[in-house]
This record gives structure tokens, sequence and C-alpha cells, in this order.
């Protein structure tokens, strides 16, 4: 499965582009880019967009490569 990790893809909910495997829209189970399927789950449980955008300055600053 080296292709789906590989291949460059446009988010429909974000437009911005991704590598790596899509996650699913929780609102339609369209392939989503990580950042939004995470933005979606954190939504989900009340979380409120300004603390989203912290836990996700978190993530990318703990998974920078």
């Amino acid at each position: 499965m080296k292709e789906n990790t590989e291949r460059i893809r446009i988010c429909p909910k974000c437009g911005k582009s991704y590598r790596g495997i899509p996650a699913l829209s929780r609102v339609d189970s369209s392939p989503i880019c990580p950042d939004c399927g995470t933005r979606e789950a954190l939504e989900s449980i009340g979380i409120k967009p300004e603390e989203q955008e912290l836990i996700m300055e978190t993530i990318h600053r703990t998974y920078q490569a």
C-alpha cells in the first residue's frame, strides 16, 4: 500500500494538499485530510475551535519530521 501514502491528495474540506492515508469525514464518510479528520473528532467531543487550534499546533510541533 505504499502508493496510498505517497500520493498527493487535495482535501475537499479545507482545500489543502496532503500526503498519507486520508481520514474519513464524520459528516459523509468522504476522504479528508488528517487535520480535518482530527478537527472533526475534536469538535464531536465539544472542543471549541480556539482549543482545537492549540491541539493541532501541538500535534504538528510534536510530529514534525
